[in-house]
């Protein structure tokens, strides 16, 4: 749910930016050729399906708004690609009196994108804010934690907590920090940052044409150094095969390819050499979730009776051309808090049907569709636009439930209206859709009995007495031992209860121009994109944008 590598694509605006001659991939024989020393200058163009809502992270919960506010803002610690926590505006820190004090030291001659000196008051306004009762957040938790904040010079914050909290450190590297002389005294929830930050980034904010476009332009004065891409185009392009005709032609530089794009390139030399081809198990997942204020998922034999009816194998054939895996919890296989022992439902329509007839649903109408107390089973799913491994897996889960007795529709929305009118509204049956993970096994913010307000993450309003507790156990405890033990019962309850119909973890499938040069994959945890604002680079010879001012 942090800072993930989101595909966007963005429209060529000549008075922004003027190309050198036409904006054809440039030749890959040349390419290789090259020798492959950092310099700067150029853009790359990055393609999305969806738009931002919201520049200001938290007040944003999608990975359009949380990908581009990574590039403008900082925290004060990050993650690297070993998934080993580090230093970003904080250059060090203390951990003191058990784990319940936090001494940062900042570090010194950081500047906002304005000109204005960073400071603790900065840290200190962005936890103040972020806590206010008024800021409409998703994020509060974390810092609801703290008991005490301090700010005893401009270089150093230090944060008291009343118990011990295991993802505190981690916590503050979530975009938390804010401009004080920009903000103070005015409405964030108004404000008009939203549409136009100003951060401590690698990039600064140019220009945002609503769904067509965010522009962003280099740092030159970054405290890691001023990026060697010296623009960021991030296109707004809902359309996949859109999308792929506009990588070949060259107007854009990255985008993720769909399953059938993927393999339809595996083995063409051409593109291969004009295109870098990624692939690795994402660090996401794809789920069916239920708005349990509704009576229809009261009881949780129908939600499992709807895991049993549905073959998650033909989804990942059908929907990903065998491009991914099963999924039954919340985190990635191979990780430490993985449980790999909990309760499965493999494809079995008999075991189905059986269940919804233990839960009342015996009598079938004219048309085939179950019935109870004169009301048929049928129901709405809702899912976003722009994501077409979604639509199919909805048609493949409508016709599996069809078969069974139940009647499903399905319909996809624009990503704005969808969030706004939809899932944050609690206005759906079920919704059809991902969350990234990260190193840090806690969910409280997605699945505590707490968070299940407007705009809240637990949008599907589960409340389980026995997962709250262990949510706040789990961050409580700095022993990995006992955290496997904890998480691993929170996902056996989840796989019991069935909130979501977990579907699969997908394979990631970025691919960037050849041209762009610097591209490392970390298979097993970021993938790509954890380095590109400060490493990524085009030779002098194969750079087409040449930039006005």
């Amino acid at each position: 749910m942090r800072r993930s590598l989101c595909i966007a694509v963005l429209f060529f605006i000549t008075a922004c930016d003027s190309p050198k001659g036409n904006v054809s991939p440039a030749p890959v024989a040349a390419a290789k050729a090259v020798k492959e020393t950092p310099v700067r200058g150029d853009m790359l163009v990055e393609a999305s399906i969806g738009d931002a809502s919201n520049l200001i992270p938290m007040l944003s919960a999608d990975a359009a708004s949380m990908s581009i506010s990574g590039l403008i803002y900082n925290g004060l610690v990050q993650y690297n690609p070993k998934w080993e926590i580090e230093g970003d505006l904080a250059e060090s820190w203390e951990i003191k009196d058990d784990g319940k004090t936090i001494v940062f030291h900042l570090r010194k001659g950081i500047k906002w994108h304005d000109g204005a000196p960073f400071t603790s008051a900065d840290v200190m306004f962005g936890y103040q804010t972020i806590i206010q009762p008024g800021t409409r957040t998703a994020y509060a938790e974390p810092y609801m934690q703290v008991k005490k904040a301090e700010a005893p010079d401009d270089h150093t914050f230090i944060v008291h907590y009343e118990k011990p909290y295991a993802p505190a450190l981690e916590s503050w590297g979530s975009l938390v920090v804010l401009p004080k002389h920009l903000l103070e005294g005015k409405d964030i929830n108004n404000s008009p940052l939203s549409r136009k930050p100003v951060g401590t980034g690698p990039y600064k904010f140019v220009e945002w044409a609503a769904q067509e476009r965010i522009i962003l332009e280099a740092n030159k004065d970054y405290f890691k150094g001023e990026p060697y891409l010296t623009r960021y185009a991030y296109r707004i392009i809902p359309d996949s095969a859109t999308q792929f005709l506009e990588l070949k032609a060259g107007s854009i530089d990255m985008m993720v390819l769909n399953p059938v794009q993927y393999l339809r390139q595996t083995g063409n030399a051409e593109f291969e050499k004009n295109f870098q081809k990624f692939k690795y198990v994402a660090n996401a997942y794809t789920y069916m979730g239920y708005n349990l204020n509704r009576p229809l998922w009261n009881d949780k034999r129908v939600r499992q009776a709807i895991a049993y009816a549905v073959d998650k194998n033909e989804i990942i054939q059908g929907a990903l051309m065998g491009l991914g895996k099963p999924a039954a919890v919340p985190y990635k296989p191979g990780t430490w808090m993985y449980n790999p022992k909990v309760q499965t439902y493999p494809f079995d329509p008999a075991k189905a049907q059986q269940l919804l007839a233990e839960a009342g649903w015996t009598q079938k109408d004219k048309d085939g569709i179950l019935m109870k107390d004169g009301k048929r089973f049928e129901f709405e799913i809702v899912t976003n636009q722009g994501n077409d491994k979604r639509k199919k897996a909805a048609e493949i889960i409508q016709q599996r439930l069809k078969a069974v007795g139940i009647g499903v529709k399905f319909r996809v929305i624009e990503w704005s209206s969808f969030l706004k009118d939809f899932i944050n509204k609690r206005n759906f049956d079920a919704c059809l859709l991902g969350w990234t993970t990260g190193p840090e096994p806690d969910q409280y913010e997605i699945w505590h009995s707490s968070k299940t307000k407007e705009q809240e993450l637990n949008f599907i309003s589960f409340k389980n007495a026995e997962v709250d507790d262990l949510l706040e156990q789990g961050r409580r405890t700095f022993n990995r031992e006992e955290r496997i033990n904890i998480y691993g019962r929170f996902q056996e309850i989840l796989a019991e209860e069935q909130p979501y119909l977990f579907l699969y973890y997908e394979e990631a499938l970025p691919v960037v121009s050849a041209r762009v040069k610097g591209v490392e994959l970390y298979e097993s945890t970021m993938g790509i994109g954890y380095e590109w604002p400060v490493k990524w680079f085009v030779p002098k010879p194969l750079q087409k944008y040449a930039m006005q001012p």
